[in-house]
């Protein structure tokens, strides 16, 4: 888990040297705003897959967390991050920009000044090559996803991930992958990193977007599934739903596509990746190296200026 170089306020900087100062704020308070984007391999070189609507999230989350004075346009960062592609010569990696804030000590961020890092390296599916077929074993957390109004839930801030960290944390040290984390209603929301979809009766259901991050990637398997001809619903799911599914999956820029085969002790259907989980697998990654219908519009290929 390390390269050569990343990315500082435009800079090209050796990785053990990429460091800031203890008492940055976002260190002691959290005020960051992260991203998690992939770069594949395909037949016409490294190529970023939805470069651009990540970075636009990015410039999203930190509007939404109130910065002011952002230094960079979103065409800056689409280019930074494939500098620090080339800068790295990678064909596959994963790629992290993050802001963080530098300044004095205190809660007022307008003291602060916005920075942004981006790092990039090799790194396999989140949950293992082998989840991809066999499938995650989850649990549903006895933790709550935080109120929309207790925090900027559609802003991936860096505060906001201390619960996902306690809820990733639980599931691994009670012998499971993953966790699926209910909305303060007692619906099911997502997982730490990823969004959440069921099969039932050949109908694609995934909880709207009111109690979920936007993500990019379920953005992706929307769009695959109406292409492959299922029909999709954004509708309140219970977990009780997620018992009796034909099929469950979650989907992350990190995870990728990866099947539920079973959930607090129940077998999700046949225990293993199902059908339907499997075409919009190998559609997701058909597309994003380079073979696919939505390829010409979803990959950012690194050499190109």
């Amino acid at each position: 888990m390390k390269s050569d170089f990343i990315w500082m306020d435009g800079k090209l900087i050796p990785w053990d040297q990429a460091t800031v100062h203890f008492l940055t704020p976002t260190l002691h308070y959290g005020p960051g705003v992260f991203e998690g984007i992939r770069c594949y391999d395909t037949s016409n070189g490294p190529a970023v897959f939805r470069l651009k609507e990540h970075i636009q999230r990015f410039l999203e989350s930190i509007h939404i967390l109130g910065v002011q004075d952002f230094p960079y346009t979103h065409a800056e960062l689409v280019k930074a991050v494939k500098d620090t592609i080339r800068a790295n010569n990678l064909r596959e990696c994963y790629i992290r920009p993050l802001m963080f804030l530098q300044g004095p000590m205190g809660l007022n961020m307008d003291n602060s000044t916005p920075s942004v890092g981006i790092a990039v390296w090799e790194w396999g599916p989140y949950l293992g090559s082998e989840a991809l077929e066999r499938g995650a074993n989850m649990m549903v957390s006895s933790f709550t996803r935080l109120h929309p109004n207790v925090a900027m839930t559609k802003a991936k801030i860096a505060g906001n991930y201390v619960n996902s960290m306690l809820v990733k944390t639980l599931a691994l040290r009670s012998g499971y992958d993953e966790a699926v984390i209910l909305d303060p209603q007692g619906f099911v929301a997502e997982c730490t990193g990823e969004n959440l979809f069921l099969v039932r009766h050949n109908v694609i259901c995934t909880p709207p977007l009111a109690t979920v991050l936007e993500g990019v990637t379920r953005d992706s398997i929307l769009t695959l599934a109406a292409d492959l001809g299922f029909t999709v619903e954004e509708r309140m799911v219970t977990r009780d739903m997620l018992y009796i599914a034909d099929e469950a999956f979650i989907s992350g820029t990190a995870a990728e596509v990866v099947p539920i085969r079973a959930l607090d002790t129940r077998i999700i259907g046949s225990g293993k990746i199902g059908p339907i989980t499997k075409q919009i697998q190998q559609a997701f990654y058909d597309n994003a190296r380079g073979k696919g219908k939505f390829s010409a519009i979803w990959l950012d290929p690194v050499e190109a200026n």
